[in-house]
């Protein structure tokens, strides 16, 4: 039995699992799984340390991964879909456990070792560090983690995103939904790619959607091998004018392809 925390939708269809990205949630997919939950039976997943499923001593691909495995051998094989950090835990399981997924899509990721990759480093990473500095004993109110995220944050669309982990803990505490001080220790595990691990799998043998935000760095051309070796029956799709986060910027496109590959 999993014990990670699941939103359903859907009665009937086929089985689509989604994983979100780093210091997202399940409910982040929600928009796109009700455009899906009329022909298919629809799940989101709150990974390992975010959301509401339980925090774990390390962050790890191959940890996360396992425990997806364990809730899709309790449902049943699925389509699974994955953002970014979940786009790495979705083509790990795929690798590891392939009996468990019907077919892939990876949205704004690549299976490889992003390195000292300033978007993925000091970009996505670097919020956890500017979140953990935050001084939540000055918070009188959700208005107030905004005002001083703003000092560092000036997107107030990004601010929204990373507030949504701010939980207020009886009366007058704060604290993270997301294990910040987890992600900030393994942060050059969630920035690379565990080839050593899997280097005794298969590549997966299924249909593969991968999925690239157009002014995203997150795939780039000189991928294409790396993702071909792990995932030889890919289609590459661009959405054009996305950045990194394209389904919540393309939400319309995003989900008329994923219909597509779906067999909508």
């Amino acid at each position: 039995m999993s014990d990670l925390h699941v939103l359903r939708l859907g009665e009937t269809g086929s089985r689509v699992v989604f994983l979100h990205g780093l210091f997202g949630q399940g409910r982040n997919w929600m928009t796109i799984a009700k455009g899906l939950s009329d022909r298919h039976r629809v799940a989101l997943v709150d990974l390992p340390n975010h959301g509401r499923s339980a925090w774990t001593e390390h962050v790890d691909y191959l940890d996360m991964a396992a425990q997806v495995a364990a809730l899709l051998k309790t449902e049943g094989p699925a389509t699974v879909v994955g953002h970014s950090m979940g786009g790495k835990v979705a083509m790990v399981l795929a690798l590891t456990r392939p009996d468990l997924v019907e077919r892939l899509v990876v949205a704004d990721m690549s299976p490889v070792d992003y390195g000292d990759d300033p978007d993925a480093t000091d970009g996505v990473l670097g919020y956890a560090r500017i979140l953990l500095d935050l001084d939540l004993s000055r918070l009188a109110r959700r208005e107030d983690a905004d005002n001083l995220l703003a000092e560092q944050v000036s997107d107030p669309t990004i601010r929204a995103f990373l507030l949504q982990n701010l939980r207020r803990e009886g009366q007058d505490g704060w604290r993270w939904a997301a294990n910040l001080e987890a992600i900030v220790r393994d942060g050059t595990v969630l920035s690379g790619w565990p080839a050593e691990a899997l280097a005794g799998h298969q590549p997966y043998a299924g249909r593969v959607l991968w999925l690239a935000g157009e002014t995203s760095g997150y795939v780039q051309p000189a991928y294409d091998e790396t993702m071909r070796h792990w995932f030889p029956h890919y289609r590459k799709v661009t959405i054009k004018g996305a950045g990194h986060w394209l389904h919540s910027e393309k939400p319309d496109v995003f989900l008329a392809t994923v219909q597509r590959f779906l067999g909508d």
